[in-house]
């Protein structure tokens, strides 16, 4: 499985972004996917995550209400809805997935700038 951001740029606060990640190869094994952030300095955390069956999501408390995430599985696509953007949302975001009998797979980031 290859994993593809985009959506990534510059917002200012209490703006809004939409984040993609574009999946090709064995898609149609993929159990989990997820979205995750690495601030500078900082070690890389889950901002939310989506289950293939069932698609239930989990957010992290630092952005739950103002994040969403979701699944296009025709287009092979998951995506990351963020609003409401604060000054410490900035990070590389990276997307993720798991796949049955393939394991894991790392997208390359798309770097978040918020202005205050």
């Amino acid at each position: 499985v290859q994993l593809v951001e985009s959506g990534g740029g510059l917002v200012q606060a209490g703006g809004s972004l939409r984040l993609s990640c574009t999946a090709s190869g064995s898609t149609f094994s993929i159990t989990y996917m997820a979205w995750y952030r690495q601030a500078p300095g900082k070690q890389r955390e889950l901002v939310a995550d989506i289950i293939s069956a069932g698609g239930s999501t989990d957010f992290a408390d630092s952005v739950k209400g103002r994040f969403t995430i979701s699944r296009d599985p025709v287009k092979n696509t998951m995506y990351l809805q963020m609003n409401s953007l604060k000054p410490e949302d900035p990070a590389v975001y990276y997307c993720y997935a798991f796949s049955s009998g393939v394991g894991k797979a790392w997208g390359q980031g798309t770097q978040v700038t918020v202005s205050s």
